[in-house]
């Protein structure tokens, strides 16, 4: 199994609506899911100084090579433009 987690900062509400509307269904297509979504609510450290962010995803796949295929999916790619415009964007796969 694979958890893939992305840190987001918010920067269009409308942009981040229409993605988070259609970015569940390519997930479901490379055999993932959405476990988890929130908001960060304390901050313990950031010693390595990465960007800000206020909200996270967790999504899980059953290997390594589906996350990877979802997230090269022409599906996926597709939403990027959109993405974009709705948020940055910090993506990785964690293996458990």
């Amino acid at each position: 199994m694979v958890k893939v987690i992305g840190l987001m900062e918010l920067i269009d509400q409308g942009a981040f609506e229409q993605y988070r509307s259609q970015v569940g269904q390519t997930v479901e297509l490379y055999k993932g899911s959405i476990k988890n979504r929130g908001s960060i609510s304390e901050l313990f450290w950031n010693e390595l100084k990465i960007a800000p962010f206020k909200t996270f995803v967790e999504l899980e796949f059953p290997s390594a090579q589906d996350a990877h295929t979802w997230a090269n999916s022409p599906e996926y790619q597709a939403l990027v433009p959109i993405r974009s415009k709705a948020m940055k964007l910090t993506l990785f796969s964690v293996a458990i």
